[in-house]
């Protein structure tokens, strides 16, 4: 009798339990749910990714820094395991990107082709995502010159302006056109530009909309050869090796197409986000002349051709990857 009421409470407890359960990867990103990057890529990217694995492995997504706060830290959550992954920016940890960094540099890419581009020679940044595992990798839309008073439109108005920038490479151009570079990640920019702790920012113009920073800025300027940011999504190692080989597929595929994805749409809200602004009443989009943005181009080679030597002369073969971006 026991034997028996014994072995039919282990079979409820078997038909009580699942033989197997569905993979669940958590996906972190700072920026707010409201943010196009979800219904542009995040879905996209779970989408194909349920569907390759028959609902095997599911994304999740924690918006708005949920998993933790602070933009520069997406890096080191990924590779501590606390996400499985995450959307960043090589620049908010330049120390271990500069290969990458290289990309933002003035004239280096296009934003069009770009992340095509990109795409075809990633193996070159191998050494960089050794720590991660890289699942995408593209370019935003071109960093504009934001002001909350002033107009920029000529290279002498930057001069004793305070301007945010999103990283090392872009804070040398900065300084070059002859304003001060405060670096800052984006969440952080309204308040600072609201408050008058920085004149500007260098950002692209999706963050007008995606940021509100069209609250606090008066002035646009664009027409310059100017840095363009690229961002990536990037998988902790042991959660990907934790997937069969199938699976493993199904998520790389997966982000390589987030990368187009990512592209596409920075592109096209950049676009329509700054035309929406150039609208507005009391608002400006300052196109450069020629003439002023030679100004703007000449002051800023130096400091790409400074950056590249200092990447080859660490052994990056920075030369040959610009040169390799830069091929058709």
């Amino acid at each position: 009798m026991f034997k028996q009421s014994l072995t039919a409470a282990i079979l409820a407890v078997l038909a009580a339990t699942p033989l197997a359960s569905a993979e669940e990867l958590k996906l972190a990103d700072f920026q707010p749910p409201s943010h196009f990057v979800v219904g542009a890529v995040y879905e996209p990217f779970k989408k194909a990714v349920e569907d390759a694995t028959g609902g095997d492995v599911t994304v999740t997504f924690y918006m708005g820094g949920e998993l933790g706060p602070g933009p520069a830290e997406q890096y080191n959550r990924t590779v501590e395991g606390v996400t499985d992954i995450a959307f960043g920016l090589p620049g908010y940890t330049a120390a271990n990107f500069p290969k990458t960094l290289l990309t933002e540099l003035p004239g280096v890419i296009s934003p069009d082709t770009g992340t095509d581009r990109i795409i075809a020679n990633v193996d070159k940044l191998s050494d960089e995502y050794r720590r991660v595992a890289l699942l995408g990798l593209w370019n935003n839309a071109p960093n504009l010159l934001l002001s909350a008073s002033k107009p920029i439109r000529a290279l002498e108005d930057l001069n004793g302006m305070k301007i945010r920038v999103p990283s090392r490479n872009a804070g040398l151009v900065v300084e070059a056109w002859g304003a001060t570079p405060v670096s800052m990640p984006a969440p952080e920019i309204y308040n600072a530009m609201q408050t008058g702790v920085i004149d500007g920012a260098m950002i692209d113009a999706t963050t007008l909309k995606a940021f509100k920073l069209a609250e606090v800025t008066k002035y646009v300027t664009q027409g310059m050869k100017t840095t363009i940011s690229a961002f990536f999504l990037i998988m902790n190692r042991d959660s990907l090796s934790d997937l069969s080989d199938e699976q493993q597929q199904a998520v790389m595929d997966a982000g390589q197409e987030a990368a187009r994805n990512g592209h596409d749409a920075w592109a096209s809200v950049a676009e329509k986000t700054l035309a929406e602004f150039g609208e507005t009443d009391g608002k400006e989009v300052i196109t450069l002349s020629d003439e002023e943005a030679k100004k703007f181009d000449d002051a800023s080679a130096p400091v790409v051709e400074r950056v590249v030597k200092e990447a080859d002369d660490a052994g990056l073969e920075a030369s040959a990857f610009v040169e390799a971006l830069l091929s058709e």
